[in-house]
């Protein structure tokens, strides 16, 4: 299987496929009607090459991914707003964001407070009854690791949440359904794998894998260095998960797929299947921006014309 490089994101009653800078957003309307909607985006890796090294890019492509991912985000809920005169307004595109600038801010904030010094400061009450450095860090780690599973399993019994599951188990099969060379239909869709290995799901699980390393290794008995020192490993944690994942893209060897079960098992929550309505949106989504049947030409010897 090789790589078709299209990767997505399920957004409010849709779904957005990005192929290198080109990008769609399908979305079905209140009406039933789909809205798609087509644009470019260069990230910022793309903008300075120089960058678009080894444990460096995966910096920068993660905050790029979170800017645009809360841009559609805001873009497919329009659809469900019940003032539609705000879409009339002239300065309701700024006003927007600035909102979506402070929505990212108090995000980071929340997730260092619950992922990073919430399992340090659990942990560091048992620091009297544990010598061992290496040791509280694992304690530390995992604590983190079960905060992370139990959130995923807490917002996924949320009606709204379990419906952007749904399509995100679209945007999967949309994806497998072409890079095993099948023709880009509701009901080959429909038998296709809703797990994949480039998922955001697995990449937010190596995050915090390889924050327990880092833990284990990384000690001091000072408190507020060690939270300033985790604050600061975060840009190193997820630029070495990126690599991580991207090699998981890449290759499809033992070891690659033995350190991507754990993500594709954590997929089991963070995707449902799709209904047939929500199949068409991705479809309608991958074809507005990838050529899958040139794709499938090119690596299955399958013939179009």
């Amino acid at each position: 299987m090789k790589s078709s490089g299209i990767g997505g994101q399920a957004v409010i009653e849709g779904v957005m496929m990005r192929n290198q800078e080109k990008y769609a957003v399908a979305v079905r309307k209140p009406n039933q009607e789909i809205e798609v909607k087509t644009d470019s985006h260069q990230s910022f890796i793309d903008k300075h090459k120089a960058l678009n090294i080894p444990f460096i890019r995966g910096i920068f492509n993660f905050v790029d991914s979170m800017k645009l991912g809360m841009q559609i985000l805001s873009y497919s809920a329009s659809f469900y707003e019940e003032e539609e005169e705000q879409e009339k307004d002239p300065k309701a595109e700024k006003r927007d964001g600035v909102i979506m600038g402070i929505t990212m801010c108090v995000a980071v904030c929340l997730a260092v407070g619950i992922f990073v010094i919430l399992p340090m400061s659990l942990s560091n009450l048992l620091r009297n009854w544990i010598d061992s450095k290496v040791l509280m860090g694992l304690i530390e780690g995992l604590i983190r690791l079960a905060i992370f599973i139990g959130y995923v399993l807490l917002i996924s019994l949320m009606k709204d949440i379990r419906r952007v599951f749904m399509y995100h188990g679209a945007e999967h099969k949309c994806i497998n359904c072409i890079e095993h060379g099948l023709d880009l239909t509701v009901e080959n869709v429909r038998k296709s794998s809703k797990r994949h290995k480039r998922c955001g799901t697995s990449f937010l699980l190596f995050i915090v894998v390889v924050s327990i390393v880092f833990s284990m290794v990384i000690q001091t008995d000072v408190l507020w260095l060690r939270i300033l020192l985790r604050i600061l490993l975060i840009p190193v944690v997820a630029g070495i998960s990126y690599e991580i994942l991207r090699l998981a893209g890449r290759s499809d060897n033992w070891f690659v797929n033995l350190i991507s079960k754990p993500g594709l098992m954590l997929q089991g929550l963070t995707t449902r299947e799709p209904d047939d309505d929500m199949i068409e949106v991705g479809i309608r989504s991958v074809e507005a921006v990838f050529d899958w049947k040139k794709y499938e030409e090119e690596n299955f010897g399958k013939s179009y014309s």
